[in-house]
């Protein structure tokens, strides 16, 4: 071997990426160091043999009909990592070191002419588990963000960003398919008492509480529960009519007060209790829809003038007629 074969074959066994030749009957001509490491198959064991059947498990499917499609059109071909994970039964070490782990991989074959010499094909294998695996963790990465965008750190309830994306879809969805939207608008009793006598820390623990309970009576998936803010709660719950929204949010109310919270400034009760205002969107009687969020909140100052840890209801029409009033006035 001549000094510039030499440094050729040193080249290509130093490459770091598998590199095959075979010829137009798919025997192998070239088979360099990464394959003999990834695959277990020495250089000398490979050369000659049909590369359908020197692995001890065949190639996919996939590998030998893009080589068939190479040897006989002459058109390069490539088997991309995302919809062929292994085409070839190439293995390397985890990072214990004890058990083998298929390789992911890109691999592309290209057709190589040298004059009136009979055509060859090079197959190149890229090892694509590292970039899989970095392609995970920033999806994952990415997937946290989203979350801690969208999520009250405090509650793990979603937050008012979360609620003000949610609405919009909800409310467009309630109009498109012509159903019933309520809005539920909740607050804790006298929470800034609560806070002063017991301290921020208490009073963080009692929004996490009060948080869980409330979700806790919520079955349905397309119902959601957010934090607005503060010691503020709101739900969007899609095809309830009113009267069941009351029932409902006496529900909740119950359930609060059934944890027993004491809060002894309170003036309403000497337990922790939530005040609820509430408002549904009727496509049957309702042409405007733009106030729903305003009638919830109008409905639970209401509930909070009556003396608190109770339900208001405030239809949209009355909200929306007293607000054309002003206008005109």
């Amino acid at each position: 071997m001549s000094s510039v074969e030499s440094y050729q074959s040193e080249i290509l066994n130093s490459i770091n990426m598998g590199l095959i030749v075979v010829d137009a009957d798919c025997h192998i001509m070239m088979w360099n160091s990464w394959m003999e490491k990834h695959s277990g198959i020495s250089a000398a064991t490979a050369l000659q043999q049909r590369i359908d059947s020197v692995f001890p498990t065949a190639p996919s499917i996939a590998f030998i009909n893009a080589l068939k499609n190479s040897i006989t059109y002459g058109l390069p071909a490539i088997l991309s990592n995302a919809l062929h994970r292994s085409p070839l039964p190439l293995f390397t070490e985890d990072e214990s070191g004890h058990q083998q782990i298929p390789i992911h991989q890109s691999i592309t074959i290209t057709t190589l002419t040298a004059g009136n010499q009979a055509s060859c094909y090079l197959i190149q294998v890229t090892d694509s588990s590292t970039s899989i695996r970095r392609e995970k963790m920033l999806r994952s990465h990415s997937e946290v963000l989203k979350k801690d965008a969208t999520t009250d750190s405090l509650t793990g309830l979603h937050n008012r960003r979360f609620f003000d994306e949610h609405y919009k879809i909800a409310l467009g969805q309630a109009i498109r398919q012509k159903h019933l939207l309520s809005i539920f608008m909740v607050d804790i009793d006298y929470f800034k008492q609560y806070n002063d006598y017991y301290g921020h820390p208490a009073g963080d623990k009692i929004l996490i509480k009060v948080a869980a309970t409330l979700k806790a009576q919520i079955s349905r998936s397309s119902d959601m529960l957010a934090r607005y803010g503060g010691e503020e709660f709101v739900l969007v719950l899609p095809n309830m009519t009113a009267e069941h929204g009351l029932q409902f949010a006496n529900k909740l109310i119950a359930a609060i007060t059934d944890l027993q919270l004491p809060h002894l400034k309170s003036k309403s009760n000497q337990v922790i209790s939530i005040s609820i205002g509430l408002s549904t969107y009727d496509p049957n009687q309702h042409r405007e829809v733009s106030a729903l969020v305003d009638a919830a909140d109008t409905a639970l100052y209401k509930a909070k003038q009556q003396g608190r840890n109770q339900a208001c209801f405030l239809a949209l029409d009355t909200l929306i007629a007293h607000k054309q009033q002003i206008v005109r006035q």
